[in-house]
């Protein structure tokens, strides 16, 4: 048996090699393409597993950022960026593990930021619009929360010794950050329950909670008001929003917890206590929009990492890029485009602060947006711009915009459904285009305000069921393959930190 194994590997080199002497030989050989490619076979051959144990386990979401979200984010940094776009390739992009997922919720088949988010700090699969319970429970029946409460992979890692931390560019109590600390009937229940409810407490409350019982040691995003009583002023400036009167950044700072409220108090915030940073009343600014005073996604990333690393036995971290998602919400491809490459330097920059050899980097995406594409465009076309021809010359496009069948041009990137349809309400409550398809001009597709034009009315752009992507790094990175259900991400991080020499 040694024998025929031996005898079979060198047959499998053997052909190997009469295949790299083949492909030396044909008359592309030469081209960059295909160079490019054999490396890139070569680098894979040379993968080994890592089967370390995972000290350190860091989960990125770019909320709403699928594979097309992810599409117009490449092309528009590697655009800013002196290139075409398509060659680009983003930090993420270049881990050397990938899968799809799938992202349904048990009740839905386009999901919710709730229960996916959910899924992946529990390991199942959740109903539309609560966090953190099981399928027994019922969104918005507050009387179906006990018994229903799951564990979650913070407290895992609370009890193993190790810090946990929570950052967004959405509210600190939004879907996905409060997924990493609270459990609720329904994701609306930030600073409130309904009345005569006693299983659950509001999601800022459990936030502080946790916090207080060393859980969380760091959580920096948005959302003062709803830590602030009704009728007093924030640190921001603006108004609390909560009706118990409880002021809980008061029992925060009682309790031995440093409050930031911009990038200034952030940075003189001490590694050695945990630090509750909150810069805006609602969401953290648009990166386009961002003033100096508030710190960026890299930012909040670093001074996490600065935190969370203090501990010897190591840390989770989950990281929220969340105002992609509000922008594709609103039809503003360029805003989230912009937010996707603030996401994709918290990536680097967490890379750049962590060892392969130990930490483990998961970069996905809780749900796409219904987005699409348009149009036979040439290469360079601005993502954030009109469909501009394919030339049959060079590789560069034509410098004329594709025309529709109505003779207007159309914007790259679209959107199926949304508040900037080109149908009008009319008087009698219908939807229609007397006068057809608005005109665009490539300056009015590339302002930083314009919103994509759509076909369906809606209140707001609305999310898609379609797979998003994982890329992924560190300790038993190599799990994660093929096309595999969103709670399965649970189940790698817990089986790296528990597993391995």
């Amino acid at each position: 048996m040694i024998h025929r194994l031996s005898v079979s590997l060198i047959a499998v080199a053997a052909a190997a090699a009469a295949g790299a002497a083949q492909a030396e030989d044909i008359a592309q050989a030469q081209s960059q393409w295909f160079t490019d490619a054999q490396a890139v076979i070569q680098a894979t051959l040379a993968k080994t597993p890592n089967t370390n144990r995972a000290k350190n386990v860091i989960l990125f979401i770019a909320d709403g950022n699928g594979v097309a979200s992810n599409y117009m984010n490449r092309l528009w940094a590697g655009q800013q960026a002196g290139g075409m776009g398509d060659e680009y390739i983003q930090p993420q992009e270049a881990f050397p593990e990938l899968a799809l997922v799938k992202t349904y919720n048990i009740n839905a088949q386009t999901p919710d930021s709730a229960p996916t988010a959910g899924a992946m700090n529990t390991g199942v699969k959740q109903r539309f619009n609560l966090i953190n319970l099981g399928e027994n429970a019922i969104t918005d029946d507050c009387g179906t929360v006990a018994g229903n409460e799951l564990t979650l992979f913070s407290e895992l890692m609370t009890e193993a010794g190790k810090s946990v931390g929570a950052v967004t560019t959405a509210r600190l109590t939004h879907a996905t950050p409060a997924a990493v600390y609270a459990k609720t009937a329904h994701r609306n229940w930030e600073d409130e329950v309904p009345e005569g409810c006693t299983a659950q407490k509001d999601i800022a409350t459990q936030l502080i909670d946790a916090m207080e019982a060393g859980t969380v040691d760091i959580a920096l995003g948005g959302g003062a008001r709803y830590f602030i009583p009704k009728g007093t002023a924030t640190p921001n400036g603006g108004k609390g929003h909560r009706p118990d009167a409880v002021n809980l950044v008061e029992r925060a700072q009682a309790a031995g917890i440093q409050y930031a409220s911009d990038k200034a108090s952030l940075d003189a915030a001490t590694n050695d206590k945990p630090i509750l940073g909150m810069w805006t009343d609602s969401h953290v600014s648009y990166e386009a929009d961002r003033p100096e005073t508030e710190p960026s996604l890299a930012d909040m990333t670093k001074k996490a990492l600065e935190v969370l690393g203090g501990n010897d036995k190591g840390f989770y971290l989950e990281v929220e890029a969340g105002r992609v998602d509000h922008a594709n919400h609103d039809t503003n491809a360029k805003r989230a485009m912009i937010d996707g490459k603030a996401f994709a330097d918290a990536i680097a920059l967490a890379d750049e602060m962590t060892n392969d050899e130990d930490t483990l980097i998961i970069v996905t995406a809780d749900h796409e947006h219904a987005i699409a594409m348009n149009g036979y465009c040439g290469r360079g076309t601005p993502i954030d711009g009109l469909c501009m021809d394919v030339a049959n010359e060079g590789i560069k496009h034509a410098d004329k915009p594709v025309l529709a069948a109505d003779g207007k041009p159309y914007t790259v990137v679209g959107y199926l459904n949304g508040t900037s349809s080109v149908l009008i309400k009319q008087e009698d409550g219908s939807y229609t285009a007397p006068e057809g398809r608005p005109e665009i001009t490539q300056e009015q597709a590339q302002d930083l305000d314009y919103n994509q034009q759509v076909l369906i009315p809606k209140d707001s752009e609305t999310h898609s069921g379609v797979d998003v992507a994982l890329y992924a790094k560190g300790p038993w990175a190599h799990l994660f393959d093929g096309t595999i259900e969103q709670n399965y991400i649970f189940h790698v991080m817990d089986y790296a930190v528990n597993n391995g020499q």
